[in-house]
């Protein structure tokens, strides 16, 4: 079976995934943001219109269950801005969720996902779980294990959230060590908020994808760091597995409203990249890892 990306729309072939913004949210909420959520199914499509309009052709959203996906607007807005779109499944941490929701669907994780990557009417195209920071607590574990179960089910991609970008190898041991998933099926996110190249290098060198995502949150300090662990990657011969995305989660962050949002990869860091690190550099981290990081064999 030939590898395919699966979008909202329906499987692809991974070539035509496009430049890619590979961690982006066109809907989410959270109960640790009230009054924050993104749920304005037109603004969604101004900002889709407005990467579209850079060259952009490709979102992955990893708004998880339970935090708001809406996934039944996402082949609609794919549809009018001509962006393909991929949806995620999985669980977040525990704070951004009511008790009793998670206690619903704690004992049949696996099963939940499996069916919205498989069976769902808009189907999901990775699994989305979360570290804690500098560990992994037992609601990560729980997820992480779930998580893994549905990979060897479907071979779909697993991304996470790094709270802080910390414990990235530990979530590599958990995954990969304990639970069999190869690492390059693991999309590991957050990564330029710890900007410890050492921890960069042995999560490339033990084979996961790196994603570098955020640039839209004004509250981090570390973004004037971000073209040097690119460049640190490359020199190491690992910019074949470094992503970027923009990660906007409120609304403010939006393009349309007061933040760079998801044009600025294209309107801004694309231009970096290429002056500072080259032109291939680019193309490869907006369009030829994104469309091997989301690509499945899919079952």
């Amino acid at each position: 079976m030939s590898p395919a990306i699966r979008t909202v729309l329906g499987d692809i072939p991974p070539e035509e995934l496009g430049t890619c913004d590979a961690h982006d949210h066109l809907f989410i909420g959270s109960l640790t943001l009230p009054g924050q959520e993104l749920d304005d199914v037109e603004a969604a499509l101004a900002e889709l219109n407005a990467f579209g309009a850079l060259g952009g052709s490709a979102v992955v959203q990893w708004t998880p269950w339970g935090m708001g996906p809406r996934a039944e607007e996402l082949p609609g807005l794919s549809r009018r801005s001509g962006v393909h779109v991929i949806s995620a499944t999985g669980l977040h941490q525990a704070r951004h969720y009511d008790p009793d929701d998670l206690e619903s669907v704690r004992d049949g994780l696996a099963e939940l996902f499996v069916h919205e990557l498989t069976s769902a009417p808009v189907k999901a195209g990775l699994v989305k779980v979360a570290g804690s920071y500098h560990r992994l607590d037992d609601h990560a574990r729980h997820v992480m294990t779930a998580a893994a179960e549905a990979h060897h089910t479907t071979d779909a991609p697993i991304g996470v959230h790094l709270e802080a970008g910390t414990a990235a190898m530990d979530v590599l041991d958990f995954l990969c060590g304990s639970h069999g998933v190869a690492p390059r099926r693991v999309i590991l996110g957050h990564l330029h908020r710890f900007p410890d190249a050492r921890i960069h290098r042995q999560a490339a060198e033990a084979g996961a994808f790196l994603a570098f995502d955020g640039p839209s949150r004004v509250h981090h300090g570390t973004d004037w760091r971000l073209l040097d662990s690119l460049a640190a990657l490359a020199d190491t011969g690992h910019i074949n597995q470094v992503l970027l995305g923009g990660d906007t989660v409120t609304p403010t962050a939006r393009s349309t409203a007061d933040g760079p949002g998801m044009p600025f990869l294209l309107s801004g860091l694309r231009p970096r990249i290429e002056s500072e690190l080259g032109p291939d550099i680019a193309s490869a981290i907006f369009t030829e890892n994104p469309a091997r990081a989301f690509a499945a064999r899919w079952r």
